[in-house]
């Protein structure tokens, strides 16, 4: 038995955001152990806290299909059920180990969790993303952040909204050119955010990632500081989730934060 935790992120209401479920002391799972866990759960990704010798503790990540070296939703939601479970000493900077090296990590006073995320790779796409209309002389950019996201900006909100992409093209599309699904964006037309975002992942059994931590990572790289030092980007409304994730762009590296709230805890057979 190993104790469990369900955490919403980028919101500080249950049942809302992006929920990550977070095994707590995996060290007797091997890691098929670890997939099968992550394929019955069937969210977006599972997380299995370990000890480390080399930070406050050890992340393995996994999606339903395969383990990611670094995830941002899964990162927060994580930091804060350890935290929760005393699995770490409470205070205010956190350090993670995980596939993609050591994550710096930093709790507000508000209660708000930021990482600083990892050096993105960018790469210029000749192809346009299928079956998604972009803005008309939009570039679309391959970003690898850990998981690797194809970015391109929309006209407006409403035609984000109403977007229904063909989640069979991009799943074949991702695989073919090595990426973890597309990540689209739009201008929000509200005063309390300035970008919607939408996250598709069908390749990896996810068709949409209701808020999704390294997308809005990537579209922060696309957009550098075109929204300014600091912004929120609203995502999940079409799924019911509606989560906020606060970016702040610095000079030497992008910042995503957000509140997260656990919403089921318990204990798992494993």
């Amino acid at each position: 038995m190993a104790r469990f935790k369900q955490v919403d992120v980028f919101t500080d209401k249950p049942f809302l955001g992006n929920p990550v479920a977070v095994v707590i002391g995996a060290e007797g799972l091997d890691t098929a152990a670890m997939q099968r866990i992550a394929s019955w759960t069937n969210l977006s990704e599972t997380t299995f806290l370990l000890k480390s010798t080399k930070a406050d503790y050890k992340l393995r990540i996994f999606t339903p299909r395969k383990e990611l070296p670094f995830a941002g939703h899964p990162t927060i939601g994580s930091a804060l059920a350890a935290l929760e479970a005393g699995f770490v000493q409470k205070k205010s900077r956190l350090t993670q180990e995980c596939g993609a090296g050591l994550i710096e990590l930093s709790v507000e006073p508000d209660g708000r969790i930021f990482l600083r995320g990892p050096q993105p790779k960018a790469q210029p796409m000749e192809a346009q993303i299928p079956s998604i209309p972009l803005a008309p002389g939009t570039k679309v950019v391959k970003y690898d952040v850990g998981p690797v996201w194809v970015v391109g900006e929309m006209t407006d909100a409403r035609a984000l909204a109403a977007l229904q992409p063909d989640m069979t093209a991009i799943a074949e599309w991702s695989l073919s050119i090595g990426a973890s699904g597309t990540t689209v964006f739009a201008l929000s037309g509200e005063p309390s955010s300035a970008i919607h975002v939408r996250s598709f992942a069908p390749a990896h059994a996810i068709p949409e990632d209701p808020v999704c931590g390294t997308g809005n990572l990537s579209v922060a790289a696309h957009v550098g500081r075109r929204f300014g030092a600091e912004y929120i980007a609203r995502q999940g409304m079409q799924m019911g989730r509606d989560g906020r994730v606060w970016m702040r762009i610095g000079k030497e590296a992008v910042e995503l934060g957000g509140h997260a709230v656990t919403g089921v805890e318990g204990t798992i057979a494993c």
